[in-house]
């Protein structure tokens, strides 16, 4: 079950956290993988890991929020059956502290960086006679999340998008879903605390934690298999959805 081989899967972000995460288990499942990460560093040790293991893998510095760079690297890559936006950037700040230069890059990476892969990949996927494309969006985009102004917006668009692209493409046979998390421990978490908690890393780490009521945050690779699964073949009767992976935050944060 939940095989990807003969699958070309662009996944942009990969070179760390959730992106990374996904990147290996499709790997590991038979998809040859590629990544489109603005960090090559990153994108490399990804690629480097995959390889390792006995999988097929390429790297592309590329920055989402550029329309040319996209347009350059898909062609590139030349086909694909799984397009991920997992590609993205956080910001805190309410409506009336952040600035406008904030909003600005906000916008252009987590809103705009997923337009431009649709826009590229879309036309691909319709050569091949349809595919998937996954989204990540956040809880954000669904509840209020103090001090995420900025951040709630982008991935309220994210959310907006997967409905739309699903809603057009159907006929395409493109499938087009999200996936929304609640905190999930990545590096990003780490160097968050650290920076603005320094000496009480753990305790924060504990409040963090316990804001999920299940008690904990959610693993990359928890995000990663219901990503496999939304863009198998096993899922191919799912599409315009959004999926909370969020430890109950929506339903049970009461």
């Amino acid at each position: 079950m939940f095989s990807l081989v003969n699958k070309h899967a662009v996944i942009t972000g990969a070179g760390s956290g959730i992106g990374k995460s996904i990147a290996e288990i499709f790997a590991k499942q038979g998809a040859t993988v590629h990544i489109i990460e603005l960090n090559e560093a990153g994108a490399s040790e990804t690629v480097k890991a995959i390889e390792q293991a006995g999988s097929h893998a390429f790297s592309y510095g590329c920055d989402v929020s550029d329309q040319d760079q996209v347009r350059k690297t898909f062609e590139k890559i030349g086909a694909l059956d799984i397009l991920v936006n997992s590609a993205g950037i956080a910001h805190i700040g309410k409506a009336d502290t952040t600035s406008v230069e904030e909003f600005t890059r906000i916008f252009d990476v987590n809103v705009k960086g997923t337009y431009n892969c649709l826009h590229e990949a879309i036309p691909l996927l319709k050569h091949r006679g349809g595919g998937v494309i996954l989204n990540i969006a956040s809880i954000a985009a669904l509840v209020g999340i103090p001090d995420r102004f900025a951040y709630s917006m982008s991935k309220g668009a994210v959310f907006a998008m997967t409905l739309s692209v699903a809603k057009d493409y159907m006929q395409d046979h493109i499938r087009c879903n999200s996936i929304s998390p609640a905190r999930v421990h990545t590096p990003f978490v780490d160097g968050f605390i650290a920076k603005n908690y320094p000496g009480k890393e753990d305790e924060i780490f504990e409040k963090l934690s316990k804001s999920q009521p299940i008690g904990r945050m959610g693993s990359t690779e928890e995000v990663a298999a219901l990503a496999l699964y939304l863009c198998s073949d096993e899922a191919s009767f799912i599409t315009g959805n959004d999926y909370p992976i969020d430890g109950g935050f929506i339903k049970l944060n009461n």
